[in-house]
């Protein structure tokens, strides 16, 4: 059976919305995915009319969208909460306690994996790494992180997210709903008072490799001496010898950087 069109006022609307999308590209079909993330602004799902849709939009066929809607994890294939709560369960987050929140959140919203409340505001759901494995365990709610969580802090999370209750993750704005962010995720502006200026930057535990890569000192650990050298002697400015960047490498041919030993000596 053909998907069903959009009603005409809400087809003028994405049409609208949908051309100032595909103008960003010189190639339109390059534009299918804030696409989809445009219709499923519009009914918090992928749907079959929002497939045909796209489809009619950058001239390509439905299996075609069809495909790439289902191999993106972002893209929801069926009805789904107002918040969707990602679990982390891959290496990292699980030994620091992923599998152990994931398994509470089950039992405390009563719903499975990729299952969503009876009053259809959380679907639960495990995920793959997230990016954030400096913050283990990683709880992420509609794209958006709540780090170094615990079971007992996930689900006060998600009793705050069903209580209607404001809630801020660990970096970024407030949280606003699946639709709206998907609507974010199409491109168009974040246009709540001050939404923008509370995305902040990474946090410190995500630069501390920077850091150390110039050599800087960690927080709350003392620097090098400031003395002078002894005479044609080069003071270590790196914490550790061990992790200082070395200044040759083992896949540049030309300056073999040979064998270290377990004390960092060659």
């Amino acid at each position: 059976m053909p998907a069903p069109d959009y009603p005409a006022e809400v087809r003028t609307r994405l049409e609208t919305d949908a051309a100032e999308v595909i103008s960003r590209y010189p190639d339109s079909r390059s534009a299918l995915l804030p696409l989809l993330h445009l219709v499923q602004s519009e009914e918090g799902y992928v749907t079959r009319t929002g497939i045909k849709f796209c489809a009619e939009m950058l001239g390509l066929t439905t299996a075609e969208v069809t495909a790439v809607s289902t191999f993106y994890t972002m893209y929801r294939r069926k009805p789904s909460g107002d918040y969707q709560v990602g679990v982390c369960t891959n290496t990292l987050c699980a030994v620091m306690g992923g599998d152990q929140i994931f398994d509470e959140l089950k039992e405390h919203l009563a719903v499975g994996n990729q299952e969503t409340t009876e009053d259809g505001k959380v679907t639960l759901e495990h995920i793959e790494c997230n990016a954030a494995c400096d913050y283990a365990p990683v709880v992420m709610v509609n794209w958006e992180f709540f780090d170094n969580q615990t079971p007992d802090s996930a689900k006060a999370l998600v009793d705050d997210l069903r209580a209607g209750r404001e809630v801020a993750p660990t970096r970024g704005a407030k949280l606003c709903d699946f639709k709206a962010t998907a609507r974010i995720l199409a491109g168009f502006p974040d246009e709540r008072p001050g939404a923008v200026a509370e995305s902040g930057g990474a946090g410190p535990a995500s630069l501390a490799g920077l850091r150390l890569a110039k050599g800087e000192p960690e927080p709350g650990r003392p620097g090098p001496s400031r003395g002078a050298a002894p005479t044609g002697e080069e003071r270590d400015t790196h914490p550790s010898s061990h992790d200082a960047p070395q200044k040759t490498a083992a896949s540049d041919p030309a300056n073999p950087a040979g064998p270290v030993s377990e004390e960092g000596e060659r």
